[in-house]
């Protein structure tokens, strides 16, 4: 199946519908595609590489978790608005169970922070960031990329948090005890126990530091159309996005993802 293409008016040049898209120099037909994203998204828990390749019958696995990971790319929507209102944050470890000491700063896990809308007394929209560390810089920093300014911060009582008043929001500590890894504040320890389950039932817990900000994106994508009745909504939505994302070579998938070198694994579904 050809595709088709574009023309200019003026000089004439040629240029495939799919340029500049996920889908730029991808010898995966479209319709292929759209099966891909209609099962991606009418799986409430989503899916895995290797189940995509059953599903699809591609010959090759590494087909399947190319495509997989170019759409768990375009589930961030370009430009996307900030986190308001009343918000609690706050930082949670994810990883397997691995000898050292609990708590910020965890040994051999991956620190999250974890932001949260509250409305009426639930949890509205969601954002995951992944964080070097617990500083007072680093969080600042993850802060200002999710909430709006204005909005009330809800934290706990750890250093890290203690200024982010002079940053234009209104801070409130409701927990002063700032130890990570239990009694974690209600709503981010919600949030934390559902991504922590999803990771291990989806994906095994199989998931490397590298890949883990996509997987992430793809659980924020889900959990905050949870609500949504209309599984053709959820493939519009996903197929609006993926034109407007960043080529994404396979190369660059491998290679470096978000400024961060792949660890080396041997589990298939990070192929790394």
């Amino acid at each position: 199946m050809g595709c088709a293409l574009i023309e200019c008016m003026e000089c004439s040049y040629q240029a495939s519908v799919k340029a500049g898209t996920i889908f730029h120099r991808s010898h995966v037909p479209l319709t292929v595609w759209f099966r891909a994203i209609w099962w991606i998204t009418s799986q409430k828990t989503g899916t895995s590489a290797l189940g995509l390749q059953k599903i699809l019958g591609f010959g090759s696995y590494k087909t399947a978790w190319a495509l997989l990971h170019k759409l768990r790319r375009a589930m961030v929507r370009p430009g996307r608005e900030c986190l308001r209102g009343t918000l609690e944050i706050d930082e949670s470890y994810v990883g397997g169970e691995k000898p050292g000491k609990r708590g910020r700063g965890a040994t051999g896990k991956v620190l999250v922070m974890i932001a949260t809308e509250i409305k009426d007394e639930k949890i509205g929209r969601i954002r995951l960031h992944r964080v070097e560390n617990a500083s007072a810089a680093t969080l600042e920093a993850a802060v200002k990329e999710v909430a709006q300014s204005g909005s009330v911060i809800r934290t706990d009582g750890w250093r890290g948090y203690s200024q982010i008043s002079r940053l234009q929001y209104t801070h409130t500590v409701i927990r002063k005890d700032a130890k990570i890894g239990e009694n974690l504040l209600p709503y981010c320890n919600r949030v934390a126990s559902l991504l922590k389950r999803w990771l291990l039932g989806t994906h095994q817990g199989a998931v490397s530091h590298a890949h883990l900000d996509y997987y992430m994106d793809e659980f924020t994508f889900r959990f905050n159309r949870r609500t949504s009745r209309y599984r053709g909504k959820l493939f519009y939505r996903l197929l609006q996005n993926a034109v407007q994302v960043e080529p994404v070579p396979f190369s660059q998938l491998r290679k470096r993802i978000r400024d961060r070198k792949p660890r080396n694994t041997t589990y298939r579904e990070n192929l790394t």
